[in-house]
């Protein structure tokens, strides 16, 4: 596994840098999934500010910032502050204190009570509201509700500040602080310095390396039990990000080893004691001894079980007179079914579980459509479903069935902080189908089987040849593979899909053969446009979606295009990408700074995670629709539903002018511009170029390299998963 190396900030390495100090007087850009922002810097005795770069995503507009670093010269930017280790303190200034106070770093100030209180108290504003808070009332808009709130997120900041005076040494960030703060209150240093792998178990965006770094400062034990286990439990967790359920023992040992570097006695012993206190299971599987994260085993063991019970459970009637339902489905839809597809639709009417499986073209939705028609008509209660929003809307378009995301079937209680729907009060069903089955984990799975009944039908519909899901599992292929599930594969595409390049290409990318290119673009639904410079390719890539497609096709250039990159970083990057589409698809937007970094009205945004209370879910893509200053919360509009995030859930929402491959998976689009370049080396696939191809509807663009696209075509070897759900669901059913 590839790993980023964390910079040297050993006091020997820090002596030796250049020291810089400035108000900040603008942050340009902020990424807080990387911590990299670029912001300008007001410096004493300097006319012009200083840009500095470097993981500093925390900082907020009119904080003074003391810093370590070295200065360089970017080819584009001219001279930039790199930074490698950096601390903040209370601005000074009239002018700091309102940037600070604007930022919306306390609750109840926005940047127009910023500026009445500064004119009110001026250089004193900050000692007002920590040693006489009652004062504040003196100011228009403040009564007494507002006060107690803006003295209690004051004091949770100045509790904050009192412990970044105590990590600021060892290198811990602003933003990290607050996050150790909100995890442990009061018992944060004591849980920092006792035992900083803590932070990694328990706080997100703090990994392993940062509390590795804080041990080593701490001179703790390189042996130390707490070291050992948080490595082990590090590889556990960076493994399941690349899709594994269980790591096999001897990879997990060799990687520790190297991530840790030490001999391997010890993590043997440290791997028995997380065995003994339940963290880990160690089981014998047919492939060697594997180990699992207790969740996963309990998630991988109760799929198997529950799909064996469910396959195993009688359920409705067999159905009579198949041929006189079939003829009547196709009388009221007003359609012939091909061989294939009565084939599938009689399976949906016999089978407890069955898998349909096809690529584009195929006449998967038609199916469905038959299938759903079919048990309506029977009086079988029918539940229809997708893994997000995008994918349910549009299978409800499709179908003229309503559907839902499983995580809303479900019904999620922010109470419990589970689904309400399981075995003691199921899903009121007789038949289950869900579509987009390739991007369901194994997380997923076993609490939508949880809330299947016995007796119910569960259909899954899916694209086995897409890119597995996100999360750990590959519960499709797996099913495939177990020979348990009855699967049908649809392989005719028919007539009128026929006539589309983005089909037929699709499906010779599947094959292992180049797509067909046009002689000349603009007329039909695919092109391929040369360039695998990275400059000139971003130039091209920015004329297209700004004027060509607008111009030649009638596109939005944001409602209606999609940029499509694999990479997150890098000059084709969807960070990079999304800072130039922004300039040039809205330059105009009221910006404003929220939570580290510049975002303007109508931006094109995405959820980046499931949040349930909002009922928004990952991959939703929404408008900022504006901000309000009192609270600091801005506000995205999701198809006509406007929601509030507080600075603190800046982390759930990405610009979404450009997205990844796998964010948009799940996803169509009436357009879509592929970037697939030779610098995405390690991530040209297969199963990658053909889920990106397959999410245009009426025009796919692909503006990269022939060569880039020939190593895609031809690496038919995705990375292996580690997952045993198919022997474990052929040992059920014995």
């Amino acid at each position: 596994m590839s790993r980023i190396q964390p910079p040297d900030t050993s006091e020997a390495a820090l002596e030796s840098l250049d020291t810089l100090e400035g108000a900040v007087e603008r942050v340009t850009f902020a990424d807080p999934e990387s911590h990299y922002a670029v912001v300008r810097l007001k410096v004493k005795g300097l006319r012009q500010p200083v840009t500095a770069v470097g993981a500093l995503a925390a900082v907020k507009e009119g904080e003074l910032l003391h810093l370590k670093g070295r200065y360089e010269i970017h080819p584009k930017w001219g001279e930039q502050f790199k930074v490698v280790w950096w601390y903040a303190v209370l601005p000074a200034t009239v002018a700091g204190i309102k940037k600070y106070l604007a930022s919306g770093l306390v609750k109840g100030i926005g940047p127009e009570m910023a500026k009445r209180l500064v004119e009110r108290f001026k250089a004193d504003t900050l000692k007002v509201i920590d040693d006489e808070p009652e004062r504040l009332k003196d100011v228009p808009g403040i009564g007494p509700k507002r006060v107690e709130m803006i003295r209690r997120s004051w004091q949770g900041h100045k509790e904050i500040r009192e412990i970044l005076v105590t990590l600021q040494g060892l290198g811990i960030s602003l933003g990290q602080a607050a996050k150790i703060h909100q995890a442990y209150g009061d018992r944060a240093r004591e849980v920092v310095t006792s035992n900083p792998y803590q932070l990694a178990l328990d706080i997100q965006g703090i990994g392993f390396n940062t509390a590795d770094r804080l041990a080593s400062r701490l001179n703790l034990d390189p042996l130390a039990p707490a070291r050992l286990a948080a490595g082990l439990i590090h590889v556990l967790d960076a493994m399941a990000g690349e899709g594994h359920v269980y790591v096999p023992k001897d990879l997990l040992l060799k990687e520790a080893q190297e991530l840790l570097k030490v001999p391997p006695q010890p993590l043997d012993g440290a791997l028995d004691r997380l065995a003994r206190d339940g963290k880990v299971l160690i089981p014998d599987l047919a492939a060697g001894r594997g180990v699992y994260k207790r969740p996963a085993w309990v998630a991988e063991n109760g799929v198997a079980q529950m799909l064996g019970r469910l396959v195993t459970t009688p359920g409705l009637n067999p159905l009579l007179e198949m041929e006189h339902l079939l003829g009547e489905v196709q009388k009221r839809r007003k359609l012939e079914l091909a061989s294939e597809q009565r084939d599938a639709v009689v399976a949906a009417l016999k089978e407890k579980l069955l898998i349909v499986t096809g690529g584009p073209g195929t006449g998967k939705t038609t199916i469905v459509s038959c299938i759903l028609d079919l048990y309506r008509h029977l009086g079988a209660r029918v539940m229809l479903m997708a893994p997000t929003g995008r994918a349910a809307k549009r299978l409800s378009e499709t179908t003229q069935f309503e559907a839902a995301t499983i995580h809303r079937a479900l019904e999620w209680s922010p109470q419990t902080g589970g689904f309400k729907r399981n075995p003691q009060d199921p899903l009121k069903a007789d038949v289950v189908v869900v579509d987009e089955m390739s991007m369901v984990d194994i997380f997923l799975m076993y609490h939508l089987l949880r809330a299947v009944p016995q007796t119910s039908r569960l259909i899954m519909v899916g694209d086995a040849h897409q890119l597995p899901a996100v999360g750990p599992g590959n519960v499709l292929k797996d099913l495939m593979d177990s020979g348990v599930v009855k699967v049908v594969r649809l392989t005719q595409i028919y007539r009128q899909a026929r006539e589309s390049l983005i089909v037929v290409n699709a499906h010779r990318i599947n094959q292992g053969v180049f797509p067909f290119i046009p002689p000349h673009w603009g007329r039909g639904d695919f092109a391929f446009l040369e360039l695998d410079d990275p400059e000139a390719l971003k130039a091209r890539l920015l004329d297209l979606v700004v004027q060509d497609l607008p111009r030649r096709y009638g596109f939005h250039p944001v409602k209606d295009l999609q940029v499509i990159t694999p990479m997150h970083r890098g000059p084709l990057g969807i960070q990079t990408l999304n800072h130039e589409l922004q300039q040039r698809l809205n330059p105009q937007g009221e910006q404003w700074t929220w939570g580290g970094r510049p975002w303007r009205r109508l931006d094109k945004v995405m959820q980046l995670r499931n949040n349930y209370l909002k009922e928004v879910f990952n991959g939703d893509i929404g408008q900022v629709w504006g901000f309000e200053e009192e609270s600091g919360q801005l506000k995205v509009n999701f198809e006509g539903r406007v929601l509030s995030y507080d600075p603190a859930e800046r982390d759930e929402l990405t610009l979404a002018y450009a997205v990844t491959v796998h964010k948009a998976q799940g996803s169509e689009f009436p357009a879509v511009v592929l970037v697939l370049s030779t610098h995405h080396y390690m991530l040209l696939q297969r199963n990658l170029l053909y889920t990106a191809v397959t999410r245009g509807r009426r025009l796919v663009v692909i503006l990269g390299s022939k060569r880039a696209l020939g190593i895609a075509i031809k690496n038919d070897r995705p990375v292996r998963r580690y997952t045993d759900l198919a022997a474990k669901l052929q040992q059920a059913i014995k």
